[in-house]
């Protein structure tokens, strides 16, 4: 692949040219909206691998966008928000969002959520192509390396790259507490930070692998020490 290409949606015209610049001169293709109607043409004309996208925005807002996406596409969605926006951007989290960065914020911390995006999305997408027999069950939950697909019952779930990772790392270790911080270290690769983010995944997690989230069978949190899945 000769570039990544990233796609800015961001109704503030200064905000919008200072990261295209930056990412341009990163080595990236930068595509740009300023809204999220636009945004979602550029996504069925493009080949997309990364979008930032803004919360607040005229005509379409980053959280109806980033839902009308994720209908159809798995790449990593960094959201852009402000210090006032903390229920958006746990709303954004809740509907397929994998990360998000706080206004204002420096060039270099916005690279780094990008680049580390990417290596786990390209990791993620290169897992379909091995060939080895990477298949967890764990009583009616399946969980396949290989298709890079989660079933309960028989039944398909759809998950995001991130919840697929995390739910990987839980089942691969039945029975085993992993803290929020060392899930986070394992699935992110990198230093702990913001593991809030993780409470959100296991809780979508939860909702789409459980009958009942309140009652669950499978992914058991072990109150102040983490999460597991359980031994079936």
């Amino acid at each position: 692949m000769d570039s990544y290409h990233v796609l800015v949606v961001e109704d503030d015209k200064e905000i919008l040219e200072g990261i295209g610049i930056f990412l341009r001169n990163q080595g990236y293709t930068v595509y740009k909206a300023s809204n999220g109607v636009e945004g979602l043409e550029i996504i069925e004309k493009e080949e997309i691998h990364l979008a930032i996208v803004d919360i607040m925005m005229p005509r379409m807002d980053g959280i109806t966008m980033t839902m009308k996406l994720r209908e159809k596409y798995e790449f990593p969605v960094i959201m852009l928000t402000a210090k006032s926006e903390e229920i958006d951007k746990i709303t954004g989290l809740n509907i397929g969002a994998d990360d998000y960065v706080t206004k204002p914020f420096t060039p270099m911390e916005l690279l780094a959520r990008v680049n580390s995006q990417l290596r786990r999305y390209t990791r993620y997408r290169g897992a379909s192509n091995k060939q080895e027999e990477n298949v967890y069950i764990c009583g009616g939950l399946e969980l396949n390396e290989n298709t890079v697909t989660v079933s309960v019952d028989g039944n398909p779930v759809k998950v995001t790259p991130m919840e697929f990772k995390i739910l990987a790392l839980l089942i691969k270790h039945p029975g085993q507490v992993f803290s929020s911080d060392e899930i986070y270290e394992r699935v992110w690769n990198e230093r702990a930070v913001g593991t809030d983010t993780i409470m959100v995944h296991v809780r979508n997690i939860r909702e789409k692998i459980e009958i009942d989230s309140k009652n669950p069978k499978y992914l058991k949190v072990v109150w102040g020490v983490g999460y597991k899945i359980e031994k079936q």
